[in-house]
C-alpha cells in the first residue's frame, strides 16, 4: 500500500468523523424535531414517541421492556443514512479521482453510526457494561441526559463538536430537576457555586400539586 492511497484514506476517515458530527447535528436538530414539510416519520419516532417514553427522569432509563425497541432507529435507518454521509465525498472523490477518500469516509462515517446506536442503546438500557465504566462514555451520558431535558441542546451523542461550534453545547442544567442516577449518570445539575439556581418550573409544580 502506497503512501499516497494511506493519505487519501486516512484524510477520507478523519473528514468522514468530522462530517458525521455536522450531519448528526442537522438531522437531530431539523428533522428529528421537526417535521419536514410532509415528511414527519422521524419526528414522530423521535421527538414524540422516543422523548415521551424516555425523560430527564428516572424514565431516563428503561422502565419497561416493551419500550426497548424505541431506544435505536429502524434497522433500514443505518444504510440510508450511512449512503448520505457519503455523497459529498462520492462526489469530492470522482473530481480529484482520489477513490481511496471515499473508502476511508465510509469507514469512519459507518463507525461512527455504529457507535450511535450501540452508545444510545447503553445510554437508555445501562447493564453496567465495560463501555459504561470509561470517562469518555460518563460525560457523552451526562451530555445526552441533558438534551433529555433541554430538546433544542446537545443534539450530539457520539462526538459533541458540532454542538461546540454552533453554539448548542450545554454542560450543566439550567435549573434543578429529579435526574436519573446510576454510576455511569454524572450529575449535571447547576454549578454548586451558585447560591440560587432557578427551580424546575415543571417540579415546583408538580410538588404544588402534590405529586
Amino acid at each position: 500500500m502506497t503512501l499516497d492511497l494511506l493519505f487519501w484514506i486516512g484524510a477520507g476517515f478523519g473528514l468522514g468523523i468530522v462530517y458525521s458530527s455536522l450531519f448528526e447535528w442537522t438531522l437531530h436538530r431539523f428533522v428529528m424535531h421537526k417535521a419536514v414539510g410532509s415528511f414527519d416519520y422521524a419526528f414522530k419516532a423521535h421527538a414524540v414517541v422516543h422523548h415521551q417514553t424516555f425523560k430527564a427522569d428516572h424514565t431516563y432509563h428503561l422502565v419497561h421492556e416493551k419500550d426497548a425497541r424505541l431506544i435505536p432507529m429502524a434497522w433500514w435507518n443505518g444504510p440510508v443514512l450511512v449512503t448520505l454521509t457519503q455523497l459529498p465525498f462520492a462526489i469530492a472523490a470522482w473530481k480529484t479521482g482520489h477513490w481511496a477518500l471515499l473508502a476511508g469516509s465510509f469507514t469512519s462515517c459507518a463507525a461512527y453510526y455504529c457507535t450511535y446506536e450501540y452508545i444510545h442503546w447503553c445510554m437508555h438500557l445501562p447493564r453496567q457494561r465495560n463501555l459504561e465504566r470509561s470517562g469518555i462514555y460518563f460525560r457523552l451520558n451526562g451530555h445526552h441526559l441533558l438534551h433529555h431535558r433541554y430538546m433544542h441542546k446537545n443534539f450530539n451523542v457520539v462526538l459533541p463538536l458540532a454542538d461546540f461550534l454552533l453554539g448548542t453545547l450545554l454542560l450543566r442544567s439550567k435549573v434543578r430537576f429529579a435526574q436519573p442516577k446510576g454510576s455511569a449518570v454524572p450529575n449535571v445539575q447547576p454549578n454548586a457555586r451558585l447560591r440560587d439556581p432557578i427551580p424546575d418550573v415543571m417540579e415546583t409544580a408538580e410538588v404544588a400539586m402534590g405529586k
